[in-house]
Parts: C-alpha cells; structure tokens; sequence
C-alpha cells in the first residue's frame, strides 16, 4: 500500500511524475519482482519525462504558432514541392539554432510556407529551444506602438533573448523608415547569437528592392542572408 505522507511529501517537492509512477506500479503490479534499484530507475525516468513534457508544454504555448500541431514528420514530400531532405534533417539536428543561424522560406501564397516554419518552431521547442511566432505586419505594429508607450527597449530585449523566432509573411506590404530601423535593431541583437526565421512571398533576391534604402538594405540582408539556409517552395496551393 503506498503512504500518502511520502506521495504528498513528493507532491511538495514538485516530483509528481515520480507519484504518478508509484501510483502505477502499486495498480498493476509490473515492477513487484523488480530490485529496488531497477524500481527507483523507472521512478527517475518517469519524472525526467514529466519534466520534460510539462517544459514542452510551456514552450509551445508561448511559441504561439499558428500551426500548433505543425512536425516534422507530417511534412509533405511532394517532389513538386522542391523540398530538399537532406536541408530539412539538418534543420531537424538543430545546429543552426545553436550557431544563431537563419532560415529564409519563400514562395507562392498556399504553398505550405507557414506550415513548414510551424514545423520547425515546434522542433526547435521539442529540443528544449524557445521560440515565438509573430506576423512581420503584427510584428512591425508592435514595435511602433512600443515606441509610443515607452517599451521599445524592454521589449527588444525580450525578444533578444528569444532562442527562435518565426517572421511570417515578410514584404507582404510596403515598409516604412521607422519600420526598417526596427526591422534592423531586431535583427542586429540576434546575429550570431539567436535564430531567425523568415517566410515570404518574394523571393530572397527582391528582399533588399522591397527594403527601398540602399544603405537599411544592405545591413539587414547582410544580418539574415549570411550563412542562411534558403528554402524556395514550388507547386500548386495547399489549401
């Protein structure tokens, strides 16, 4: 019989997927012949993946993606689609989420674009990365307001200190300056240090004619297009 003193004392200690492992192995039985140290193993493991499920949880959750059940493994591989499996299971290794590196998804609209970036947000939050989905209109609009209210700074470091984030549907309307300087203040904190991705209509090569001043121009490419890995999806809508 188990003692509700030590469940509750584990409760108190935060170990409830230890609890919840005890409470299953006093039901079934499975674990009765087993040696007290296999027992604990199974109980350390337990509340290990408890752990990092209820992390996952939080993650997503403050992912916000717009495609929350969006994976990896869902992806479709259409060869008409002029998807690349070698890039997608380098993507999936998470090596440019460490190095700070950026991937640049464009296409026609309906092409699986969105989708595609939810998938790699959600990878990224399975691998214990924080991520944030945000649209570049909603994105921009937000950083003028925090302008307005005083914000700006507090926000730009919060967003700074984001491991991942998705800038959906970028140049889907024209720019502004102070859109462009923010656009480039975002950027320069991530260079190096955080990963970005970016998802558009247009293709890379029209990004820096969209951006409209040379000089904004060539510093923001410079920030996203080195060393980026450049995703240009084909075929007919999905949708």
């Amino acid at each position: 019989m188990l003692n509700h003193q030590t469940l509750d004392q584990l409760r108190a200690l935060h170990l409830d997927g230890m609890v919840a492992a005890l409470q299953d192995q006093a039901t079934t039985g499975v674990a009765s012949d087993l040696a007290f140290e296999d027992r604990l193993a199974l109980l350390v493991q337990r509340q290990i993946d408890w752990r990092d499920g209820k992390r996952l949880q939080r993650l997503l959750k403050a992912a916000k993606l717009k495609f929350s059940s969006a994976c990896i493994e869902d992806i479709d591989w259409r060869a008409s689609r002029g998807l690349d499996r070698n890039l997608i299971a380098t993507l999936a290794s998470g090596d440019w989420l460490r190095h700070g590196r950026s991937v640049l998804i464009s296409g026609a609209t309906g092409c699986g674009k969105s989708w595609l970036a939810c998938a790699l947000a959600q990878q990224a939050a399975r691998m214990g990365f924080s991520a944030l989905y945000t649209r570049a209109p909603r994105l921009l609009e937000e950083l003028r307001v925090a302008h307005g209210d005083g914000s700006f700074g507090k926000r730009l470091a919060q967003l700074a200190r984001t491991d991942l984030i998705v800038i959906d549907d970028l140049a889907i309307a024209p720019i502004t300056g102070p859109e462009r300087n923010d656009l480039l203040e975002l950027l320069d904190d991530r260079v190096g240090t955080r990963a970005t991705l970016i998802t558009s209509q247009l293709p890379v090569t029209q990004w820096h004619t969209w951006l409209e001043e040379p000089t904004i121009a060539d510093a923001i490419m410079d920030r996203i297009v080195h060393r980026a890995h450049k995703i240009a999806l084909k075929g007919e809508s999905l949708r």
